[in-house]
């Protein structure tokens, strides 16, 4: 009789035991394997990045060298059973079509940002949410991919009782997403209440409702600090007297003496870019604090790979000076630039604007367009291969100059 007893007992501490180490996985820092294809799934929270790149770059500058795939297959309005998607009349259903798309991406990790629509139903609607919620994660599994759920942003228009209804019930619905991470042991990114609390720093939405180039700028570390990713920023700190770098980057002191001071700094990945707002830069933390002590009084300009980056006083670059400019920044916003590109042609690939002549139920007037959209693969192929070159991390020279006392009196 002992011995059932203890194969009981002992299949119950394996399965706690399996319990516990998957509920470690998912709150363990995230990881993008070699060969990887990522999908973002959902509303408008990701079809509306396709016009600003800010997830992808983020994801892509962290694992330059792991040739990773990107699909983004986000849909405004849709819901997790893909009504949204209701463009033609005959089979596949919205639903189906949904499915079918996934599908075709062949994801090995999905993100998943659903709930926004659905809480326009209010609580009556939250049952009906989660059993669509987990069936299309059970879909997901059945494929082999790994998901990431998404609570949806905050709606942030001005207060009022309406406003205030919306955003509980997105709040009610953000919780279920999480309880459903939560049974199956997967990861969870609360972008919600992020969201809203940087919206008190800055303009974050074209209407409230949808983020503007800020809002997914923000987004974007919302995603790399819940996803266990260490920070950006490595400041830099160069004592003059000593001849010494300390830095939470790989850098290296070059030389010093009265005309110039060089170290090498190796930063591990590319900065994000700055967002704009009417042509111009928003001030946001991205930048590396780089402090010099023990220079003469005066005027200091700064070059990286010798492009002029910033002039400060002796005592400025003393107490830190931000670098926010620079080579690394200019390759990353071109870099972002290509994938912007890239998600462009390939949303045009999958959604084409006369989608149902070309390759819906009347593609038989129109459905000779077809091979032209599948010879765009080469192009996206093509820009892959560029992103992937370009997003690689490059060693960089910084040099100190001190000014010319000309100079230096035109800046007192």
């Amino acid at each position: 009789m002992r011995r059932p007893i203890l194969f009981v007992a002992l299949i119950l501490i394996l399965s706690a035991f399996c319990g516990l180490v998957s509920a470690q996985q998912a709150t363990d820092a995230f990881e993008l394997k070699l060969g990887d294809r990522v999908v973002f799934l959902g509303n408008s929270l990701f079809e509306d990045d396709v016009q600003f790149g800010y997830l992808e770059l983020a994801l892509t500058t962290r694992w330059p060298d792991r040739k990773v795939t990107y699909r983004n297959i986000g849909w405004s309005g849709d819901n997790v059973f893909g009504d949204a998607r209701s463009y033609v009349t005959t089979p596949p259903t919205p639903y189906e079509l949904l499915i079918q798309q996934l599908t075709n991406a062949k994801p090995t990790v999905v993100f998943v940002a659903y709930g926004g629509i659905e809480a326009q139903e209010g609580e009556s609607g939250l049952a009906h949410f989660k059993q669509g919620l987990n069936q299309l994660l059970d879909t997901i599994d059945r494929l082999g991919a790994k998901t990431i759920l998404v609570s949806p942003i905050p709606v942030l228009l001005a207060p009022s009782d309406k406003t205030t209804q919306w955003n509980t019930a997105l709040d009610s619905y953000a919780s279920t997403i999480a309880q459903t991470a939560t049974a199956r042991k997967i990861r969870y990114i609360d972008v919600l209440r992020p969201i809203q609390e940087k919206s008190k720093q800055a303009v974050l939405t074209e209407d409230g409702i949808h983020l503007n180039e800020t809002g997914y700028y923000f987004l974007a570390t919302v995603f790399e600090k819940a996803l266990g990713l260490p920070s950006r920023k490595g400041d830099i700190t160069i004592d003059v007297a000593k001849q010494s770098v300390a830095s939470a980057l790989p850098a290296k002191w070059l030389s010093g003496d009265k005309s110039a001071l060089r170290f090498v700094v190796n930063d591990p990945y590319l900065p994000l870019p700055s967002p704009e707002q009417d042509g111009k830069m928003i001030a946001v933390d991205n930048g590396q604090m780089l402090t010099i002590t023990g220079l003469k009084k005066g005027f200091y300009t700064l070059t990286v790979d010798n492009d002029n980056v910033v002039t400060a006083s002796s005592k400025q670059w003393a107490d830190g000076v931000l670098i926010r400019q620079g080579p690394a920044f200019t390759r990353s916003a071109a870099l972002r630039q290509m994938i912007q590109k890239k998600n462009e042609l390939f949303f045009f690939q999958y959604r084409p604007m006369n989608q149902t002549y070309i390759i819906g139920f009347r593609s038989y007037e129109q459905g000779r367009h077809k091979k032209g959209l599948e010879e765009q693969s080469f192009i996206i192929t093509w820009l892959e291969g560029q992103i992937a070159v370009n997003s690689q991390p490059k060693s960089a020279t910084y040099q100190l100059t001190p000014l010319n006392e000309k100079s230096e009196r035109a800046n007192e």
